[in-house]
């Protein structure tokens, strides 16, 4: 039992870690974010790959996310001639990851040779590439393009694996907060208003 243990930990410990999102951000240097209060929203940017995302409840997900995310840094939704202009693309593509399978036996003078530092013994590891396994990873990508110029300003991405087009739709209330989180206007407090 220990030995299955053992070896299924590591295994375990990698499906936890594929499954959570990852999130990026770049913005424009020099810009002041404070001096935008008005948003709008373009539409979204059609994809040439599969999408679990192309439904109502996904967008609704997203689109009620970001507006109550919006408005806690102190933006107000406007049609008319908003400063800032969001627009999010969702997208769905195959990716691959490296595939390791264990290493273990014998090794006299050390896991890679003579190393004065490592005994020889038993080791075990997953240090050795066996392939590559396929997996689908969801993108959620949003963008403000200042109305003015027309220049994109600020963009944020998450990024992750996808299991199900189900659990995917679930998590985009969680997966769009992290991303406006990456919005330079931290949100304001109720004294703040």
């Amino acid at each position: 039992m220990k030995k299955l243990i053992i070896y299924m930990l590591p295994l375990v410990m990698v499906a936890l870690s594929c499954s959570s999102y990852r999130y990026h951000t770049t913005k424009m240097t020099g810009r002041d974010f404070s001096q935008f209060h008005t948003y709008g929203w373009l539409p979204p940017v059609d994809s040439l790959s599969k999408s679990y995302f192309d439904n109502d409840i996904a967008q609704n997900n997203i689109m009620e996310t970001a507006n109550r995310e919006l408005e806690a840094r102190g933006l107000t939704y406007t049609k008319d001639n908003p400063d800032l202009l969001f627009r999010y693309i969702a997208i769905v593509n195959n990716k691959s990851k490296p595939l390791y399978a264990p290493a273990y036996g014998f090794y006299p003078w050390g896991m890679w040779g003579y190393n004065p530092w490592m005994w020889g013994g038993w080791h075990m590891g997953w240090n050795q590439p066996a392939g590559k396994t396929l997996y689908r990873a969801g993108h959620i990508i949003i963008e403000a393009r200042e109305r003015k110029t027309d220049a994109v300003i600020w963009q944020a991405r998450g990024t992750g694996e996808v299991r199900t087009p189900e659990d995917a739709i679930n998590k985009l209330p969680e997966v769009v907060a992290q991303v406006m989180a990456q919005y330079p206007v931290p949100p304001q407090t109720a004294s703040g208003r």
